[in-house]
């Protein structure tokens, strides 16, 4: 076990690299080596994010063509646009350890891949040498791994919020799956649809049955246990910064309780730090800021009502990726991350 592990930011100019470094600054055994973003390569990482102002004197770098003229480190962490990690990731030095938080090596078979990114698979020798990152699921894993596809934010909710169901083969029927999120997960720099003036005081659907998730969230858990039909998925946004909130209903072909439910989700779940089971149903607020997943379960006869709650842009983001980060050193998985949010 590495005591000090040296980090690398790709990308750290959007809100995943703001919350890498919020969470990495802190944390007790990594220490950050460079960030890059072009766009601001340069200037202070305190200039570009205000609120890191007095805890680095960090500048940022341009990233180059070929990471392995970069200072070494120990992990690279990839927070940049879809497609970009994809040509860079094999430049790394052998032996340096990435986390890549886009899409890019998420999803095994390119077809589906191409499909749901609209673009092609540059890489996919590269991609069969990843693994998912979902850490209450693949612990093992993960810690054996040198390459960790994050998760995306709609899927680490909708998976921990199914993946008790889809292993105790509870569901049988239909599966249906309701997410909203908040403005953030959009990035930061604002477009027609997605900047939050369009999204404060709105609500709307969007991209139904398409979007980049679902193969996601159909091949994660597809390793769990049966799925018995494709999830019905659909995306909407909320008015608010922060948040995922994802409602899953599931048909059951006999009746369970809720006591019976509850049961069940607290024992497949008793292990893992981050997942929390409430009473009647999560709230954004609860989990936001934090590495949290909160959940709650109801029944009604065969009709069971699964509903997951985190930070996007911790717990489906930066958090996971610093805990994964944990599991494959050798660390504590909470270290770094075992905060509470804030009240109100």
């Amino acid at each position: 076990m590495l005591k000090n592990v040296r980090v690398g930011i790709l990308g750290g100019s959007g809100y995943g690299g703001s919350e890498l470094l919020r969470l990495l600054l802190f944390h007790p055994n990594a220490e950050i080596v460079y960030i890059t973003a072009n766009e601001h390569a340069g200037k202070s990482v305190a200039a570009v994010h205000k609120n890191l102002l007095g805890f680095t004197d960090l500048s940022f770098l341009p990233t180059p063509d070929d990471l392995s003229t970069l200072p070494e480190v120990d992990v690279a962490f990839f927070a940049m646009p879809h497609g970009a990690a994809m040509s860079l990731v094999g430049t790394l030095p052998n032996g340096t350890k990435a986390i890549d938080l886009s899409g890019d090596f998420r999803i095994d078979d390119p077809e589906i891949f191409a499909k749901a990114y609209g673009r092609e698979q540059t890489a996919a020798e590269l991609q069969k040498g990843f693994t998912y990152g979902l850490s209450e699921l693949f612990a093992e894993e993960i810690a054996a791994a040198r390459l960790i596809a994050n998760p995306g934010c709609f899927a680490t909710a909708t998976i921990l919020a199914l993946a008790p169901l889809i292993k105790n083969g509870i569901a049988t029927g239909n599966i249906i799956v309701d997410a909203k999120t908040g403005s953030s997960g959009s990035g930061a720099k604002p477009a027609a649809n997605t900047h939050h003036p369009q999204r404060s005081n709105s609500f709307y659907a969007y991209k139904p049955f398409t979007h980049q998730h679902l193969p996601e969230i159909e091949q994660c858990l597809g390793r769990v246990g049966t799925v018995p039909s494709p999830p019905v998925f659909m995306t909407h946004s909320m008015p608010v910064s922060r948040g995922i909130f994802a409602s899953c209903y599931v048909q059951a072909d006999a009746e369970i309780s809720a006591a019976e439910i509850n049961a069940m989700y607290r024992e497949f779940y008793k292990e893992r730090r981050f997942v929390r089971i409430v009473e009647t149903s999560p709230d954004i607020n609860w989990v936001k800021m934090t590495n949290f997943c909160d959940i709650a379960v109801h029944s009604n006869g065969t009709t069971v009502a699964a509903f997951a709650a985190i930070d996007n842009l911790v717990k489906g983001a930066a958090g996971q990726a610093v805990q994964n980060m944990n599991l494959m050193f050798g660390l504590a998985e909470t270290a770094g991350l075992l905060f509470p949010g804030t009240n109100p």
